[in-house]
């Protein structure tokens, strides 16, 4: 009796190691992880490719899909690159859903050349959308960009209802990571404006607040394509907003010998033509100097919250009025407008976490 009751208890001392494993319950295993949903101006790899990637990848992550934005590229454009890199890693149960620009946005990137004349250029020449026509359609980019078929399509789905159905379907759980404009976001939250709440918190890569902007003197990129929805999006009730400025990504350089180092960690021939033909390598041939990480610390952060090193929370705010500081985003020391929200700013991260996490990225592909 002594032995079997022994035995017994050793049994069960046994089942709950196993349990603690994981070899039992996967289903609570797979509960613990971060449910996030990508809003993006995707690229290939630098800068939102390696962000989508390294949450995909992350097994403290669950990538519940990607809707792409107008801004860094047109959205056709973005579907195909989304497409293509996740095809590259065999994720075929990722959604993706194509939010195509509306008139007004049109309208606004064939105007942004003039708005740089009259109000000023920052450091940074990019023009995203507004430097290139845009093209018929995702499947017509796609064969442009790769000279194949896809194996993937977009979902037959709009951004915002999209997003309103994951958030509704995981209430408290789901981060939203927004590395592009806000244009999706805001029209989900037109529809469905309790998704502030439901959420478990929105994180961004957007806005300059102690600093000057990149695009023009005022504003950073993400909010300068779209000021009026990242105004609408930054004054939502979020349970937590996050905020990943130019004030912590301009601190955080990538070089040529890194860039180099990382691309000699491809192994599939697909990502190699990426990174050959990345505009990074074109640019550090030219001996051009380094350059910055932008998405892909917001993407981090999420993974491993300890990479942030310092910030503060403040209420934030959009200047959405046509003016010399159109787009610029504001952190309030003092009393803030009516309206406003907090936020935590991150100011600076830890940049050897980053690159370390990055290299596991690159050491998949």
């Amino acid at each position: 009796m002594v032995q079997r009751g022994g035995f017994r208890r050793f049994g069960c001392f046994l089942l709950c190691l196993l349990a603690a494993a994981g070899f039992f319950f996967p289903a609570a295993r797979g509960e613990a992880r971060e449910k996030v949903l990508l809003d993006t101006d995707m690229v290939e790899l630098f800068d939102d490719g390696v962000a989508m990637l390294m949450l995909a990848q992350s097994p403290q992550t669950e990538l519940l899909g990607v809707t792409v934005v107008t801004g860094n590229i047109w959205a056709e454009d973005g579907a195909a690159f989304t497409i293509r890199q996740l095809e590259g890693m065999g994720l075929t149960d990722v959604p993706v859903v194509v939010g195509l620009p509306g008139q007004a946005l049109r309208q606004r990137l064939a105007e942004m050349e003039q708005e740089k004349r009259l109000f000023g250029r920052g450091h940074d020449p990019h023009m995203g959308a507004a430097g290139y026509p845009e093209p018929e359609g995702w499947l017509t980019a796609y064969r442009s960009h790769y000279q194949e078929e896809p194996v993937l399509e977009p979902a037959h789905d709009v951004p915002e209802d999209f997003i309103i159905r994951q958030v509704k379907a995981h209430p408290g759980e789901v981060t939203i990571l927004a590395i592009g404009p806000c244009t999706n976001l805001a029209a989900a939250l037109a529809k469905a404006p309790e998704i502030a709440t439901l959420a478990k918190r929105i994180v961004y890569m957007s806005g300059a607040f102690f600093q000057q902007g990149n695009v023009t003197p005022a504003a950073e990129f993400n909010v300068w394509i779209d000021p009026a929805a990242a105004k609408a999006v930054m004054r939502a009730p979020w349970r937590e907003q996050i905020i990943v400025p130019l004030d912590a990504c301009e601190k955080m350089r990538l070089t040529n010998e890194e860039f180099m180092a990382l691309s000699r960690r491809i192994k599939k021939p697909l990502y190699r033509q990426m990174a050959e033909r990345h505009y990074l390598a074109e640019r550090f041939s030219s001996n051009v100097g380094p350059t910055f990480i932008w998405d892909v610390l917001a993407a981090a952060l999420i993974i491993d919250p300890s990479a942030i090193t310092e910030e503060r929370t403040l209420p934030v705010d959009v200047n959405d009025v046509w003016s010399p500081s159109y787009g610029q985003t504001l952190a309030y020391l003092g009393v803030a407008p009516e309206g406003t929200q907090k936020a935590r700013i991150v100011l600076t991260m830890d940049q050897e976490k980053i690159l370390q996490m990055m290299r596991k990225v690159f050491d998949n592909l």
